[in-house]
This record gives structure tokens, sequence and C-alpha cells, in this order.
């Protein structure tokens, strides 16, 4: 008799083997797996208990911490539907999201009561809130309710192809949009992760990444199919992230490029405290050479790129580590390391097209965009049958990311489609301009876009973040620049500002850069 593929097998499993291990760490609590599970069951109950049935919607919005992270196993093995929302966002969106999913539920760290009790109005299909950490009137609480309820709920028959969560876009542009996780897609992406990077008991990772998005890249599951231990993390700041390593023994992270980066760029003697180690998978946006290099060279930790979406799962590839590789200097190394790699053995099949469907060839020169169709693809977005039929079309997923692919077969990203900058008939990728520009020493961060010229359609730009205390021209930057790339990928002006304006995930909203630039005249 076959069974569904979900990852309520993993826990399942992990409940048989692992009872006696750690399996949480918050702040000053420990948990083994027989306690977590414990206390997962209990809340299954008490959801139960509340009127929840297969396929309702249970919002949440907090930070990582052992609530969120036991949402992720009491709300679906009861058949309901997670919505773990982005808790960076606005009440306004708040409100947007609760309403969009048609949750039922609203579970809440102590952070974010104050936003919700501003909007409760406007949330007419919400039957219960619960405060996950505190006591507040008018809000069941979290805590209590497990003590109230026996670790005995009724499992729900669970088949693959359910909804297992709803995870909304960042919407750098117009309303996001709710993405549909099957249990079937979870499943995959987690064996698929485990296929490529090995994890085992002894492994001990840290929550850097947010479990909101892309729930935790599915290592809110990962983890526990393996019996790691999950170490909780409120806020990831740089100091927060050296301490918690050292003072937990964590050796396993997933981390953003801008995490590694104000790593990298943290006190000398804050960051030689980190042991060497460590294991780091970096994805969410194309890291740059430069970070690769200084976090495995100056960290000594062992780096691996994947590359994905909320819509797939979300890897679809990752930078698969080859013997020759090994053999490179760190330059070139880290470049390599900087692609986005080839298909995970799970996620199904990788395709660069053209304007005309076409397949492009492997030449490491033509551009084209990443179109995927596999096991890990979302079911679709939640009430959005035209955005579905849009991204779906001809039976791919087409993730609007241009890129090439090499020789070897690696593919490498060059820039999101709409942000590609074509001055004179050449193709500029804002992505290799940004790249070359993070050697220079002080340069912390950067992002190039394309303004209007007069002459040659659009050229790039730069908006520079110099490093706390480093002074550097915009001269000193353009001869920099002419050193390291072609002439006319050289930004035509480099802006100096403060911060990158950034979605809540992180990435930077490269058309507010864009919006009231002068185009700058032929002359």
């Amino acid at each position: 008799m076959q069974i569904a593929l979900t990852p309520l097998e993993f826990i399942r499993r992990a409940r048989k083997l692992y009872g006696g291990l750690e399996a949480v760490i918050d702040e000053d609590s420990s948990y083994t797996y027989a306690q977590f599970f414990e206390r997962c069951d209990r809340w299954s109950a008490a959801l139960q208990h509340l009127g929840l049935r297969p396929g309702d919607r249970v919002a949440y919005i907090a930070p990582n911490t052992r609530a969120q992270l036991e949402s992720f196993n009491a709300v679906p093995q009861i058949g309901a539907v997670l919505v773990p929302i982005n808790y960076r966002l606005t009440a306004d969106d708040f409100a947007y999201l609760i309403n969009h999913s048609g949750a039922r539920v609203v579970c809440a760290d102590y952070d974010y009561l104050d936003a919700i009790d501003c909007i409760r109005p406007q949330l007419k299909e919400v039957e219960q809130f619960i405060a996950l950490n505190t006591e507040r009137h008018g809000w069941l609480n979290y805590e209590k309710l497990l003590q109230k309820f026996p670790p005995s709920f009724t499992p729900a028959n669970v088949q693959e192809n359910d909804l297992l969560t709803i995870n909304y876009t960042s919407g750098t542009s117009g309303k996001p949009k709710g993405v549909m996780i099957t249990h079937r897609n979870a499943y995959m992406n987690i064996v698929g992760t485990l296929v490529h990077v090995p994890m085992s008991t002894t492994d001990r990772y840290l929550w850097t990444l947010p479990m909101f998005h892309c729930n935790g890249w599915t290592f809110v599951w990962t983890v526990t199919a393996v019996g790691g231990a999950h170490i909780c993390m409120r806020k990831a700041h740089p100091q927060t992230i050296v301490e918690t390593i050292v003072d937990t023994r964590a050796n396993l992270l997933c981390a953003a490029p801008t995490v590694l980066l104000s790593l990298v760029n943290c006190p000398i003697e804050v960051r030689s405290r980190l042991p060497r180690s460590v294991r780091v998978l970096t994805a969410g946006a194309p890291p740059a050479a430069a970070t690769i290099e200084r976090v495995e060279d100056e960290f000594g930790w062992s780096l691996t790129h994947v590359y994905g979406l909320t819509e797939t799962s979300p890897f679809i590839t990752i930078c698969e580590p080859r013997p020759e590789h090994a053999s490179l200097d760190p330059v070139k190394r880290a470049a390599v390391k900087a692609r986005q790699g080839v298909e995970l053995i799970t996620s199904g099949e990788l395709r660069l097209v053209d304007q005309n469907g076409e397949q492009v060839p492997n030449d490491g020169e033509t551009l084209g965009e990443i179109v995927v169709r596999g096991n890990v693809v979302m079911e679709g977005y939640y009430k959005d049958p035209e955005a579905t039929a849009q991204a779906m079309k001809g039976g791919w997923f087409h993730s609007g990311d241009g890129a090439v692919v090499h020789p070897d077969g690696y593919v490498e990203i060059r820039d999101r489609m709409k942000d590609v900058i074509i001055s004179g008939g050449e193709n500029i990728s804002s992505i290799e301009v940004e790249g070359a520009m993070l050697r220079h020493p002080a340069v912390q961060e950067i992002a190039v876009v394309g303004i209007p010229h007069e002459r040659w359609g659009e050229v790039p730009e730069a908006f520079v973040v110099t490093k706390s205390g480093a002074s550097v021209s915009e001269g000193e930057l353009r001869q920099f620049a002419r050193e390291a790339l072609a002439h006319f990928k050289v930004p035509h002006r480099f802006t100096f500002v403060d911060e990158l304006p950034k979605t809540a995930t992180g990435k930077i909203q490269k058309y507010l850069l864009r919006q009231g630039r002068p185009a700058i005249s032929a002359v």
C-alpha cells in the first residue's frame, strides 16, 4: 500500500528514533524531541477543539521561536493549512494577507499584538486570536491552551497533493501573491536537500533564516527528519549570530547574501570568535563571488549556493561541487560557486529559453529565461487563476530570471529579466557590475539599475553604501570599475546612499531606485 509523500512522514519517523535527543533550543529553554512532539500534539488537539477542520487556514505572525516551529508540525497533522506571514510587514499588510488567505485563526508573537488589535475590525473571518507567549486581554493564551489539552488529536487523512502552506511573495510590485505549496512539493524539496547536503543527528541548525520565508526553505522539517537540533533566534543581528554560534555550538545555517555581508563586515574582534567548522547554504539573491571568497577564506566555512523561488518550494538548483573546482585558485573557485549550478536530483527539469520559447545554447553568453517543471513547482497562486496561468504558460513555471548556461551545464543568473540593462544594443548584467564593485574595499553594498540616456537608450547607475569609516570618491569608483569591467558596463553615475530600499525579506527594490532618476545627456 502506498503512502502519501508528506513532511508528516519525517515527523512520524523522528518520533520513533529521536525522542531522547535535543530538538529545540529557544532562549533559555531546551526540549527533547519527545517533549517537542508532545507540545505539537497538544496544539493540534487545541486547534481541533477550537473547531479547525482539514483545509482551514491558520495564520502565524512570529519570529523564529519554538511556537512558530511547532506550527509547522501541529497545523498540518490535522489537515489544516499554515499561513506563515512575514512579521516585518505593516498592519495594513497583515490585514490584506489574513483576509486574502481566509484564515480562521491568527496566532501572533507579543511584538505584533498591537498591530493586529488595531486591524481587528477588518478581520471579519477570523474566529480566534492566539497570543503565543504572553497574556493579553481579548486573546487566548497559547501556553495555557497547551496545558489544558492532552496530546491526543484526530490525525487527518492527508493526501500528498493537499495544500500544506500558503506562502506570500514579497510583493516588490503590486499585491503579494499566495503561493500554494502541497505536501508533495515540500517532501520532494526536503529529500533533494538531504541528497545534496547530507545532515545527521550531530547537526545543530541555527535559525538565522526566517521560518516564514518559503517555510524556512523547508528546514523546519529537514532538520527534524535527521534528528538535528533547531536553535531558534528571534533577531539575526551579526553579533547575536556570532554569540549564538559560539554558545550553542551551531554548525549549520542558511542565510541570504545580505546576512553573510553583515557578518564579514562586522568588527574583527567579533567575527574572530567564529569557529571554522560551520556549513552555510546561501540563496535569496545571487551572492557576489567576493562575498563567497571572504566567507570561505576568512571564516573557513563551507558554503553551498542554492537557487530557487517561493513558487518552487523553493530549491531548483544547487552549485554542486566537482573535483576540478577544488584545484582552482580562491578567486576563480568563488566565481564558480557564485553560479546557480545544476538541477537538484528531485527538483525536476530546468531550461533556459529565449523570447520564442526556444532553448538557448550552453555557451555562457546567450541570455534566456529560467523555466522549470517538476515535483517542486507550486500548485498555483491562491485565488488568482490569471496570475497562475501567466506564470505557468506552456506547462512551465516562468521564473522571470535571466541567465546563461555554461558549457559544463552550470546555470548563472545575469539578472531579473526586467532588470537587464540594454545599452546601445548590448546587454549589461547588473549582478556582474555589482559583483565587481563589491571587491572595492570601501563598498559595503551596491545596487545597479538602468537609467535613461539620450544616446544609448539606458546606462548603468550605481547606488553605493560605503563601509563605516570608509571614504571614496565617485572618480575612484569609476576608475576601479574601468579596471574590472568592459567600459560599456561601467556605471555612468555613482550615487552614495545611507541604505538601499529592501523588501521585508531583504531583496533590493530596484524599481524604487529607478523612480525619478534624471536622464543622462549624450553630451
